[in-house]
């Protein structure tokens, strides 16, 4: 049996190595798993999932058990199940299903990329833009369509 790898794309290899919290860098995820896992989810939540292309030789593409070992797995089955509605793709005994949940999880990582590289340009400190980001997504939705008031500050 295989080793099935979770794969970047080319064109994200920079973007992924500069999210990660290394020497001489201040990336806000200590691995690139951790990136992954939080691009894949936020092209979820945007709803944008991208095929790979080119694949990255640096990163590496990384063992599924990383994921597993970090808990991972589990976000991964949910964005395939929310993908396909077929439990069947949940099943641990047929390699064809844990490839179609790779295969899903990598394009919504590369989606969640994309959509980050576009959202952190120009951005010195990324941990600083990432938590912006995320709390507006906090937020109420119908916050945004209210002008801003000073108001509610004094």
């Amino acid at each position: 049996m295989t080793i099935n790898r979770i794969r970047i794309a080319k064109d994200k290899a920079e973007l992924v190595q500069a999210l990660v919290d290394k020497q001489g860098s201040t990336g806000p995820f200590q691995t690139y798993a951790d990136v992954m896992v939080f691009a894949a989810t936020y092209g979820a939540k945007s709803q944008k999932r991208v095929p790979l292309n080119v694949i990255s030789k640096e990163p590496a593409p990384i063992s599924l058990e990383i994921f597993i070992s970090r808990g991972y797995d589990t976000i991964i089955k949910l964005l395939a199940i929310s993908e396909t509605n077929d439990p069947k793709i949940l099943s641990a005994y047929q390699p064809e299903a844990e490839a179609k949940r790779i295969h899903i999880f990598e394009e919504y990582a590369n989606g969640g990329l994309e959509k980050l590289r576009e959202e952190l340009r120009g951005t010195v400190d990324y941990t600083e833009r990432i938590l912006l980001i995320l709390s507006l997504e906090k937020l109420p939705h119908s916050l945004e369509n209210e002008e801003f008031d000073l108001s509610r500050f004094l």
